[in-house]
């Protein structure tokens, strides 16, 4: 550790002069505010959590938003910016009272137009938003405080679905705000959240800054995952963006920095022995990795060419790369994540049983014959960084012309969005990865809808079939039917290949001993954290 601590004094002596931590310094003028520091995964550039599902973004909605219905530690529905809701006999009328005290941050009143509008724009964006309108009759408001969801037929994700915790999550926006187009993003933050934006002090690349919302009025409930209340116990959160792992982690040994939001495995022994750093996995959930092919562009518009994928990948040589310990991670083939209700290995044959030869043949099926192939890899996100070159590697083993194009996740999650053929600078893979609040369900899983470029996650999957049996689990509420819909879907989803699944791991996360408070959940959560 003593070489270490001399290296740190360095690097810091060379941080002096870099944005993100010269910034710190703000703190030590003031012994009455107090500010928590964090290393977010990314840098945040895209600031509207419908427009995008990226988890910096999401995690910011946290911040500024709030959401009507929230998932407690059990995953059940509680009320969150509603005081109620009532469901009438037959099932189809659901109507929801919002609770008193709301105020957007320019100081007007939450109405129920307000979380019309933002219900109607989520849903146009969100998987699980667009299986509840289609479901649904009419949605009003009809009274400032009151509105009114009524189904076409009963449908008992209503709730669940209201009170999605991840991505994309449906924050409440003003109406004005709301009513932009769900593919462009929102003029203007203006939330009813624990926290205020504070515009002016952003620095893209570099910091964000959050204050307290004074008038924010908590839930008395203790906080649970989402839920509960949203208690702030410091003046201002700063994130600082530090896109070197080793620099971030001298951060926080020195105390430049209080949180580091997902610590690359490969540096946790570093930092295990010091008594001031409690290093832990806080998403209880699990990750999954994702390889997304561009269903639109050659090859992967052809499904042996993405079926090729399948046999080409090993999860282990993945999770070795990017997360190391074992104990960390393991080797699952299912879509809906192991160890779920939902857990099957039925169809993952070819993903379990690396088969190179099986891969070019599949390819040359295909009809692949050495083009370019582009893989976007994000080089500021150690475990998607690893990821992408593992499968560059792979990709070349198995006679694919790889291009890869290094760039930012930021600028990552704008141009996957981009459908354009690879001859004028569209893509054809990239990796991302999505918790256990995201896949383990049919329905919330993004990456599995198959509804084309009208409604499908970034890559556009279009298969009938697969959506037709999320229809199908949909509408269905005995768990052992659930479960045999689910065979049926999985062995669906293993022959159209909407992503290839590289692996499951635990994400650790890193924070100093001086803060206590810090919520256990699939998201990070800033509220209830206190700066001792």
């Amino acid at each position: 550790m003593k070489s270490r601590r001399m290296n740190l004094k360095s690097t810091l002596s060379a941080l002096a002069l870099a944005a993100p931590l010269a910034l710190v310094a703000m703190g030590n003028d003031a012994s009455a505010e107090k500010v928590l520091r964090v290393a977010p995964h990314a840098d945040l550039k895209n600031l509207d959590p419908i427009w995008t599902t990226a988890y910096i973004t999401r995690n910011h909605g946290y911040l500024v938003y709030d959401t009507l219905i929230a998932l407690d530690e059990k995953l059940r529905p509680q009320p969150q910016m509603l005081e109620k809701w009532e469901v009438s006999d037959d099932g189809l009328k659901y109507t929801f009272t919002l609770r008193d005290g709301l105020r957007w941050h320019d100081g007007s009143p939450v109405v129920a137009e307000d979380a019309v509008a933002s219900l109607n724009r989520w849903a146009k964006r969100d998987t699980m938003g667009q299986k509840l309108m289609d479901f649904t009759d009419s949605l009003v408001a009809s009274s400032e405080k009151v509105f009114v969801l009524t189904l076409k037929e009963p449908y008992g994700l209503v709730l669940d679905s209201i009170g999605k915790i991840s991505s994309n999550t449906p924050f409440m926006m003003k109406k004005e705000m709301a009513e932009t187009d769900p593919f462009e993003q929102v003029p203007e933050v203006i939330g009813s959240g624990p926290f205020i934006f504070d515009k002016d002090a952003w620095v893209p690349g570099s910091k964000v800054v959050y204050r307290k919302n004074e008038a924010y009025v908590p839930r008395s409930e203790p906080a649970s995952y989402a839920a509960g209340g949203k208690v702030v116990k410091v003046d201002t959160v700063e994130w600082l963006y530090i896109p070197d792992p080793a620099t971030t982690m001298n951060a926080l040994i020195a105390g430049e920095i209080d949180y580091w939001e997902t610590v690359a495995p490969d540096l946790v022994p570093a930092m295990e022995g010091d008594p001031n750093i409690v290093i832990d996995v806080i998403d209880p959930l699990g990750t999954q990795g994702w390889l997304r092919p561009n269903h639109l562009n050659p090859p992967f518009d052809n499904p042996k060419a993405r079926q090729a994928l399948l046999h080409m990948v090993r999860q282990a040589d993945y999770l070795r790369a990017i997360v190391g310990d074992e104990k960390l991670w393991r080797e699952c083939g299912a879509y809906f994540m192991c160890d779920t209700p939902l857990d099957t290995a039925i169809g993952a044959d070819p993903l379990m049983k690396q088969d190179f030869e099986m891969a070019k043949k599949l390819l040359a099926e295909a009809g692949y014959n050495g083009e370019k192939v582009v893989l976007m890899q994000p080089t500021d996100i150690p475990v998607l960084s690893g990821a992408s070159l593992v499968t560059a590697q792979l990709l070349r083993q198995v006679g694919v012309n790889v291009e890869v194009q290094a760039m930012d996740w930021s600028t990552l999650t704008s141009r996957r969005a981009e459908k354009k053929p690879v001859s004028e600078g569209g893509w054809n893979i990239f990796h991302t990865y999505s918790t256990g609040a995201d896949t383990s369900s049919p329905i919330s899983n993004a990456g599995v809808s198959a509804g084309c470029e009208e409604q499908a996650w970034f890559g556009w999957p279009c298969d009938q079939m697969i959506e037709d049996l999320r229809d199908q689990f949909s509408r269905e509420a005995d768990p052992e039917k659930q479960k045999q819909i689910v065979k049926k879907l999985q062995t669906r989803l293993f022959e159209v290949v909407p992503y290839v699944n590289y692996g499951q791991w635990f994400q650790p996360a890193a924070y100093r001993k001086n803060l206590s408070g810090v919520l256990v959940s699939p998201v990070p959560f800033f509220w209830n954290i206190e700066v001792n």
